[in-house]
């Protein structure tokens, strides 16, 4: 879900439930409370219902490697007794 949906649709329903209580309760500091509390819940019920669809999610199996080419690694450079860095072949000084 794209999160500006996400955050438009929160907002709204927190706006609509702040003056639905305090057309009720006709006291700010209540419907302030009661609307943090619904804040609350809702971040807590979407937070269950993500770890539920995670959880039902059935894990996929494995691409098969049978017909992939091994990729060899490369050699790696050392330095000379020296100290100096090795030259590279395909390297022009």
């Amino acid at each position: 879900m794209n999160f500006l949906l996400f955050l438009r649709g929160f907002i709204g329903v927190l706006v609509a439930f702040a003056i639905a209580s305090y057309l009720i309760t006709h006291s700010l500091w209540t419907a302030f409370v009661q609307t943090l509390i619904c804040a609350v819940l809702i971040q807590a019920g979407y937070f269950i219902a993500v770890l539920f669809l995670i959880r039902k999610e059935k894990p996929k199996p494995a691409p098969k490697e049978a017909g992939t080419p091994e990729i060899a690694a490369a050699p790696v450079q050392q330095a000379n007794p020296k100290g100096e860095a090795a030259s590279l072949r395909s390297v022009r000084r």
